[in-house]
């Protein structure tokens, strides 16, 4: 049996892409081909390429995100995961207003961060820093979600 865990920020250009691929690659490493991982924005532009900041920081950390397209996150896609990890508040909203609210989980949260704490920061439009904090952010919160979806479907 597979799972299928969606990540959603607002544009899916740079927080769920950076999400996305360091969960690949932590799934990989654990060897849990039966989890399959993607990403889609609350008001994602079809079609997309990466951020610059999110493809270059990826690289940094040889996560490659160049073949990334954005997907406006629509029904099908909510149907179609099991989990659904969201950056913050207001895309946890969206995605119970697609019909997701039972399997809809802020990713810090869901990671064991303090509710207060639970948002991840959009880098979007900033400098590198901002955009390899976010990283470094999400590298941490991924290895525990890894861990606790590995725990699930063995």
């Amino acid at each position: 049996m597979s799972t299928h865990v969606l990540f959603v920020c607002t544009g899916n250009t740079c927080r769920s892409p950076m999400a996305e691929g360091l969960m690949r690659q932590a799934l990989a490493s654990r060897g849990l081909e039966q989890v399959t991982v993607s990403s889609a924005g609350t008001g994602a532009w079809d079609g997309a390429p990466v951020s610059e900041g999110a493809y270059l920081v990826g690289l940094e950390n040889g996560l490659d995100l160049s073949g990334h397209s954005a997907r406006l996150l629509t029904r099908e896609i909510v149907r179609g995961a099991d989990l659904i990890l969201v950056m913050s508040g207001h895309h946890l909203a969206r995605v119970g207003e697609l019909g997701g609210e039972h399997k809809a989980h802020l990713l810090a949260a869901y990671a064991g961060r303090d509710e207060t704490q639970a948002e991840v920061s959009d880098p979007f439009g900033s400098d590198l820093a901002s955009y390899r904090t976010t990283f470094t952010e999400l590298q941490e919160l991924i290895g525990t979600v890894a861990g606790r979806v590995a725990d699930s479907v063995r």
